[in-house]
């Protein structure tokens, strides 16, 4: 099985056409930035907590550029977390 055929395709290919049934008729707009926001914060969410927040290691894993972490955490509103938590633990 290929990774794009995997659990996690699997997963969001069940949730859709959950989503679309409910739906029952009405029209939806801008579903393609809805899925993307509702499958990459989670990812977000839990490759920072994988790499304990190491925003290199984070990036490495997603394949994408530290300064573009940067901007999706933010976009997120997951970057003041994360940064505060840091700095918390620093001043004990």
């Amino acid at each position: 099985m290929s990774t794009r055929d995997g659990p996690v395709a699997a997963c969001v290919k069940t949730a859709l056409e959950r989503y679309l049934r409910q739906l029952d008729g009405e029209k939806t707009t801008d579903l393609y930035d809805m899925v993307l926001e509702q499958v990459e914060k989670p990812l977000l969410e839990i490759v920072m907590t994988h790499t304990q927040s190491n925003q290199c290691k984070a990036a490495d894993m997603l394949g994408i550029n530290r300064n573009t972490l940067r901007k999706k955490l933010k976009l997120y509103g997951l970057s003041k977390h994360r940064s505060s938590t840091k700095r918390t633990a620093r001043r004990k």
